[in-house]
């Protein structure tokens, strides 16, 4: 994507540190203002409705098949031709409500189309919705949409930076996004509030930039006292994502404990054998970068956010005893630790820090740029 620049300067205080940060007014060619949200995937059956009447029509040509009574359900499910709904038979489908209403997808109503496709595995639901209206649920799906709304708007940056990241990066074809944790927890308007609305129409196209391209604006729920360096956590080292004060040590919801019996250890960490031994490496910030496990058949590495999946772990950032029974993980901090601590936003905005400068702080360099539409 490309931008014509426009540059104003903001300076101002943030703890002690002279902070310069860039709103870039951009007028992008082709801008993408529609996110692609995998709802449901490969399943055998699919329950689907409408709040308001439904046309259903041919993905390839469009021409409508059918329609879909208003505030009923109907189950799509793989068939010969690709995908039955109802009456319709196709090889893959759209439903569109009429009058702005709301399409029923599993067990919650989105705004939006939806696109129904046979997989190898069955059917999967695509959910096509405007980006603004996508954000609406993201941010409530993220955060207390109670929160104060600095702490929203560096949210709804982030989330809208992602979204666009991800369409323009790493689009499968199908999607852009799936709706849980792997990409943004997405609900549909469940999770919609007026505090959410507030905060993204407040935001209105704001994305960060780096380099006149969308970051990749990693956020998470604590980083338990700081932020990490991205090669620290992932492989490929990005000059926005950098170690900074987290501002969130006060969080007790991000003070964790959690037991690893042997057995546990060893089910969890295979193809070693019997684990006798641990080797951690630290990070500058004192998170584990990576753990050397030593088997009696061998041994294994585990770097970053791939040794806090394999244990389970909410962090990296842990400290390790030794019990009768096995090992005791006393832990700081929620996610992978890269970006914008969640719960750090939260505090600065409490004590009147603007969303700008809390964006500045997470994302070293970065710029917010405005889509247009």
């Amino acid at each position: 994507m490309r931008f014509n620049l426009s540059l104003l300067s903001l300076q101002g205080r943030f703890w002690g540190l002279s902070t310069l940060f860039w709103i870039v007014l951009v007028a992008p060619a082709n801008a993408a203002m529609e996110v692609r949200v995998a709802i449901q995937q490969g399943v055998n059956q699919l329950k689907v409705g409408s709040s308001t009447t439904a046309t259903v029509r041919d993905y390839s040509s469009g021409k409508p098949l059918g329609q879909l009574a208003a505030m009923n359900a109907f189950y799509a499910q793989p068939d010969p031709a690709g995908i039955s709904l109802a009456e319709v038979q196709s090889s893959a489908v759209w439903v569109e409500p009429s009058e702005k209403g709301y399409v029923f997808i599993g067990d919650r109503w989105y705004r939006g189309k939806t696109l129904l496709l046979p997989t190898q595995q069955g059917v999967t639901a695509v959910n096509y919705v405007d980006l603004e209206q996508y954000l609406y649920s993201v941010l409530g799906g993220e955060m207390n949409g109670n929160w104060h709304q600095e702490a929203l708007k560096a949210q709804a940056v982030a989330a809208r930076t992602y979204a666009v990241y991800k369409r323009e990066n790493e689009s499968n074809g199908i999607y852009d996004v799936v709706n849980t944790q792997s990409s943004q927890v997405y609900k549909g308007i469940a999770s919609e509030s007026p505090g959410t609305h507030a905060a993204v129409n407040a935001t209105a196209g704001q994305i960060l930039t780096h380099n006149n391209k969308a970051i990749l604006a990693a956020f998470h729920a604590c980083s338990g006292g700081h932020t990490e360096n991205v090669e620290d956590v992932w492989s490929q080292p990005l000059p926005y994502l950098r170690g900074v004060a987290g501002y969130d040590d006060n969080v007790n919801a991000c003070q964790w404990v959690k037991t690893v019996t042997g057995a546990e250890l060893n089910q969890k960490i295979t193809g070693i054998g019997t684990i006798q031994a641990l080797t951690p490496v630290l990070s500058p910030y004192g998170s584990i970068k990576s753990m050397k496990f030593v088997g009696d058949r061998g041994t294994r590495e585990l770097r970053g956010d791939a040794l806090r999946t394999a244990l389970g772990l909410r962090s990296t950032r842990f400290t390790i005893t030794a019990e009768p029974l096995g090992l005791r993980f006393n832990g700081r901090g929620w996610g992978h630790g890269l970006g914008m601590s969640q719960w750090g936003a939260y505090n600065l905005a409490q004590q009147g820090v603007r969303y700008e400068q809390i964006l500045a702080h997470y994302y070293r360099g970065a710029s917010i740029a405005k889509l247009e539409r």
